[in-house]
């Protein structure tokens, strides 16, 4: 064999091998190419633009243009380029932009305003059962009335405190004066109320670790049952304090504080997850409030029921809807509030889900539910008589 037909393998050999190198280089310097733009850029970018959302919400033209860039920098490409998902040609549209807008309806409808009830609406929002909803419909509602102009209270009456948590209320400090000092008598409940960040007009009396014990403590005190009514009648009272709405976040329990609360309240308004477990529990609930009814305040209805963690892909969140609406009637507000990430998100950030992302459906949907609860007639519904 000659010593040019020993050369020609090895030269198909290196060849082959030479193209295979470029054949597995091509996919990662595509990939350089697409990452022109860092990640902690792209992440500069965006937060960039959540902060502008504040800023534009008077300029659509202007939240338009900058959306785009945005989504430009953010995905490497040029808006109009064809190979851009987030951008549809025929709308214009791209995700910040929809976001963006979203942020906008919500600021504007605040902006709108509510008429002011003749008297102070007191909410006991209740519901034996954990995991229901109970404390973040009472602070998101709260927060959505009070970007409608309304003033409201946040009365936590969980020892878990999470209400106080989720409206950036530092619960563990040693100086904080809380709802259990003015349950016990040694406070008032106008000593205990902080000013919530970030609101105008919405405020929360918070609950410590402490109150874990006020039911032990309660059971030997004289109108045992009745301690927060008296406390919240002098607050109420006292002329400077004017509010427009009061909730009261109760425990996942019917004990006294429970008791404590459904006597101070005019209203009940009851939070149920669109879940068969929800249902079951409802009518040991139900018959709490009718002895409350009978024996300690005649005056107490149940005039909201609020149905959350609504899934519309099952047909169970469909049933558990129709069956609510059913018995409770006019009670059931139409509005359900969606099953969100964000709504799971925001008390972790010490935030409401409308502060934590004002153009999210589950911040839409609680501003929603609060015109619609806000709208109805200034004669309270009456309990039906299912209900009885």
């Amino acid at each position: 064999m000659s010593p040019q037909d020993n050369e020609e393998p090895l030269l198909v050999a290196k060849t082959t091998a030479e193209q295979s190198r470029r054949m597995t280089q091509r996919p990662e310097t595509l990939q350089d190419r697409r990452s022109e733009t860092s990640q902690d850029q792209r992440s500069e970018t965006w937060q960039k633009m959540r902060t502008a959302n504040d800023e534009l919400l008077a300029d659509v033209p202007k939240a338009r243009e900058i959306s785009r860039a945005a989504d430009s920098a953010a995905t490497g490409r040029s808006p109009g380029s064809p190979g851009n998902a987030a951008f549809t040609a025929e709308s214009g549209d791209t995700p910040i932009m929809r976001q963006a807008e979203s942020a906008m309806q919500v600021q504007a409808q605040g902006r709108h305003g509510l008429p002011e009830p003749e008297r102070t609406r007191v909410l006991v929002v209740a519901n034996q059962k954990g995991g229901v909803g109970k404390t973040t419909s009472a602070v998101n509602l709260a927060a959505a009335l009070s970007q409608y102009g309304l003033r409201v209270l946040v009365v936590d009456l969980d020892p878990q405190g999470n209400a106080s948590t989720a409206l950036g209320i530092d619960r563990r400090s040693q100086e904080l004066n809380s709802i259990y000092e003015a349950l016990i008598g040694e406070g008032t409940l106008g000593d205990a109320v902080l000013p919530v960040e970030g609101y105008d007009s919405l405020y929360c009396a918070p609950a410590t670790i402490d109150l874990a014990g006020a039911e032990i403590e309660l059971v030997e005190m004289e109108g045992r049952e009745s301690r927060l009514r008296r406390v919240l009648a002098e607050h109420l009272n006292d002329g400077d304090r004017r509010y427009d709405y009061v909730f009261i976040d109760c425990p996942p329990s019917l004990g006294l504080l429970t008791v404590n609360a459904l006597v101070a309240g005019d209203e009940v308004l009851i939070p149920i997850q669109c879940e068969y477990y929800a249902l079951e529990g409802l009518s040991q609930l139900l018959q709490n409030i009718r002895l409350v009814q009978s024996h300690l305040n005649r005056d107490l209805e149940i005039t909201t029921v609020l149905l959350t963690m609504f899934d519309g892909r099952t047909r169970l969140s469909a049933q558990v809807v129709e069956e609510v609406r059913q018995y409770f009637g006019e009670s059931a507000l139409q509005t359900t509030i969606p099953r969100s990430v964000r709504i799971s998100e925001a008390p972790s950030y010490g935030q409401t889900v409308l502060a934590y992302d004002p153009g999210s459906t589950g911040a839409m949907s609680y501003m929603d539910a609060a015109r619609e609860m806000a709208l109805r007639t200034g004669k309270r519904e009456a309990v039906t008589e299912n209900q009885r």
